[in-house]
């Protein structure tokens, strides 16, 4: 028997998946580790206009995040690492599933091409790291190239390197990647490669466990990525009918939509407390205080990439690559999450010689009618994010008058200045 969900009940699944409702849960270092297990993966953008883009994502989900939890949790306890050519945070103990994907790297014809064409810039570079420690590109002297992935060949060899799996990030220097062998990072657990047939499952289940609910198509998307060669539809079929019979994966019906949905088993309990309006227990937000607004990072999970418009009806484009005189809104506008749906967007910018959170502008849906309510989450969502990004003052001149009033009247009390 199928089960059948409403796109509110869809809605509070994936964003309760990715730690987004009812509220934060989590608290600490300790729960920083837990959120970014639980989104599987966040994002690494050197764009930092108001904050880092994996810094917003947990300052969404955890109580009192501070960036330093997140340093300590990469650099210092090894708990996670970064990779892949669209940068990501994952947890450690994926290390051996990962180091499949890095060794698949190197047969890609560009890096192939590469590594055959500079044996003796690779070995330089090797022989940098093992005599000096750990390096920066800017460490290494090298000749200037127009590749993609550096400006001198060094820092080529050094990618090349980090991205088939020799080398790993050892550390930051602000947005420069410090790189050590992998031996020298990774924790000794965690230094040996799994099968391809288990990389392949893992990866199948960390995608959908990730999305929340995925169509047949959406499977078949990711057996043919996780797989790394084309897929049919036939052998996706199979794939899926065999994890369905396994009881690794079951299905759902959204209302008024014939394709089945399907999630992972082990999340259905979830799923199906939601549907009798049961908060499920490992959500339960830790406090129960003022109802805020959530500002979402341009690249986060629900909502980048065209998710916002088929989860939320919500047309979101992160704009700070067009043109100025393209934009719509604005370079750092983000969605605005209100309860179980995206409600506006808003563009602001830290101006950090004055510790000033800059407000440019405020945009809601033509169908959300806003009201009192909303402008105290407003305020209590930029008074948290002003006190996360230790702001000392927020200017709010480009909002409505009574939005303005109602974050005035809600901020100054606690000592921020309100620019009105």
């Amino acid at each position: 028997m199928t089960h059948s969900i409403n796109t509110t009940i869809q809605r509070r699944f994936i964003l309760g998946k990715q730690g987004l409702w009812p509220g934060r849960r989590w608290a600490g270092k300790e729960g920083t580790a837990e959120a970014l297990r639980t989104v599987e993966a966040v994002q690494i953008d050197p764009v930092s206009i108001v904050a880092s883009s994996p810094d917003i994502v947990l300052w969404g989900r955890v109580q009192d995040y501070t960036p330093s939890y997140l340093t300590k949790l990469l650099y210092t306890d090894r708990r996670f690492f970064d990779y892949g050519g669209g940068l990501m945070i994952y947890p450690i103990e994926e290390l051996p599933y990962w180091r499949v994907m890095m060794e698949r790297r190197k047969s890609e014809k560009r890096w192939y091409e590469f590594a055959q064409a500079n044996p003796t810039l690779l070995d330089r570079v090797r022989q940098e790291i093992r005599a000096q420690g750990p390096l920066r590109s800017r460490d290494i002297e090298g000749k200037a190239t127009e590749h993609y992935r550096g400006s001198k060949d060094t820092g080529v060899a050094l990618y090349y390197l980090w991205f088939t799996g020799e080398l790993m990030t050892y550390s930051r220097k602000g947005t420069e990647r410090i790189y050590d062998f992998l031996e020298h990072v990774a924790p000794a657990n965690v230094q040996w490669s799994a099968s391809e047939s288990d990389t392949i499952d893992y990866f199948v289940h960390k995608s959908i466990a990730q999305l929340g609910l995925v169509t047949e198509r959406d499977f078949r998307r990711i057996l043919k990525s996780v797989s790394d060669r084309p897929v049919s539809a036939q052998e996706a079929k199979t794939k899926l009918r065999d994890m369905l019979e396994a009881n690794q994966l079951t299905s759902v019906q959204l209302e008024g939509s014939k394709p089945s949905l399907y999630l992972r088993a082990a999340d259905w309990p979830c799923l199906e407390a939601l549907s009798q309006q049961i908060l499920p227990e490992s959500w339960q937000p830790l406090h129960s205080a003022t109802e805020e607004v959530i500002f979402l990072s341009p690249l986060e999970y629900v909502s980048a990439r065209g998710r916002a418009k088929e989860l939320f009806d919500f047309d979101y484009l992160w704009e700070i690559y067009k043109p100025a005189a393209k934009r719509s809104y604005g370079p750092y506008t983000m969605p605005v999450l209100f309860g179980d749906r995206l409600v506006a967007r808003i563009d602001m910018k830290l101006e950090r010689d004055t510790k000033t959170l800059l407000l440019n502008g405020l945009w809601q849906e033509p169908w959300f009618a806003g009201g009192i309510s909303f402008h105290q989450a407003l305020a209590q969502g930029l008074l948290r994010f002003t006190t996360f990004l230790e702001a000392e003052r927020i200017d709010v001149a480009a909002l409505q008058t009574n939005m303005r009033i109602h974050i005035k009247n809600h901020i100054q009390k606690t000592g921020v200045s309100v620019i009105t």
